[in-house]
Order: structure tokens, then sequence, then C-alpha cells
């Protein structure tokens, strides 16, 4: 008899370097060169977290999400897009990643290019995370907290397991939507509406 076996996502590997190991910005932008399979964040700590790829589900939808946001970017001008491989050094100093990321177009340009080339030095104003099978919810909440504490504007955590979308916003509580249809980037995001259908429907 053959028996069928269902892939599991596995959780990220989180490894406490401090205070045996202090690596600098340089080092850190320089290891994830040199493993450029693995997708590699790093907590205001110093903790190294290694997170393997995603599961298809998870990488099908992302691509969906990336695909209609940036059609959004390209018309409307007034920021820079980012897909998930773009890392960013938070101003608490985390290096974080995320599966969408939006930076106003005037705070990317007063950057250098040096700044440009590694993981730029800010909070993006809009960011959206994809939660996967393997997320803890609470973990991701408290990611899509830090960027709120690190000066993002508008923040989407979609999770398609609950079909739920949690809204965070400075200031202001976080919005839990059941099984939305739509959602809405206004004000940070003139015009942007997100139609659900495509992450819940497949």
């Amino acid at each position: 008899m053959c028996k069928t076996m269902a892939f599991v996502e596995i959780p990220p590997l989180v490894l406490r370097l401090a205070p045996v190991i202090d690596m600098s910005d340089e080092q850190f932008f320089e290891l994830c060169h040199l493993n450029r399979d693995l997708r590699l964040e790093r907590t205001s700590q110093g903790d190294l977290v290694i997170m393997p790829p995603t599961g298809g589900e998870t990488g099908r939808t992302n691509f969906k999400l990336t695909q209609v946001f940036g059609n959004w970017v390209d018309v409307d001008g007034t920021g820079v897009g980012f897909d998930s491989s773009t890392g960013f050094t938070l101003p608490n100093g985390a290096k974080r990643s995320l599966n969408l990321a939006w930076v106003k177009r005037e705070r990317w340009e007063a950057l250098t290019p040096e700044q440009r080339r590694q993981f730029p030095p800010l909070c993006p104003d809009f960011v959206l995370k994809l939660r996967s099978p393997s997320d803890a919810l609470a973990t991701v909440q408290a990611k899509m907290q830090e960027y709120l504490d690190n000066g993002a504007q508008l923040g989407w955590l979609i999770d398609p397991i609950e079909k739920k979308v949690y809204i965070y916003r400075p200031q202001t509580p976080v919005a839990c939507l059941d099984n939305p249809q739509t959602i809405s980037g206004d004000p940070v995001l003139p015009g942007f509406v997100l139609e659900l259908g495509r992450v819940w429907n497949g």
C-alpha cells in the first residue's frame, strides 16, 4: 500500500549569537549573500533567524499579491515597491524582510547609493505579511507590531488559514476583518484596493 506524504512547512530556526558573536551590519549582509538559498533575518537582540523556503501555496499566493501590488505601484508612481527577497534595517537594529513593502519615493531617494545596495536603513511606510502554515499567529502579529513601532504607517497581516486580515495603523487598535472581500490602502496607498478573492479562492 502506498502512503501519501503530506508536506509540512518547517518553522524558522533561531540561533542566539550574542554575546559570543557580535556581527556587524556589513558582516550580516555578506552572510546573506554567501547563503542566497536561505532567507535570513536578524532580531534587534542580534539573534539570527533562518527561514526555509515557503511551500507552494504560500509562494503562489505571494506571487499574485506581488503582481497586483506592482501594477498599482507602476501607475501611482509616488513610491517604490519591494518583494520578499528584500531586507530592511529597522530603527531598532533588526534586519527584517516582508512579503511586500512600499516606501515613499522621497524617503527612498534620500538614501545614498550604498544604502540602497545593502539593506535599506529604514522601516517601509507600508508592510504586508502573508501568514504561512508554519507561522504561529502570535509570532507574525509581534512582527507586525515591531514594524508599526519602527515607523510603518500601514500594515496588513493576511491570514489565508483563517481567512482574516489584521490591519495595523499608528495609534489605532489593530482591526481584524473576518473573510473580507476587499481591503483599501487609503490614505497611505491612495486608490489601492486589494481583492481578497485572489487569496481566499486560489
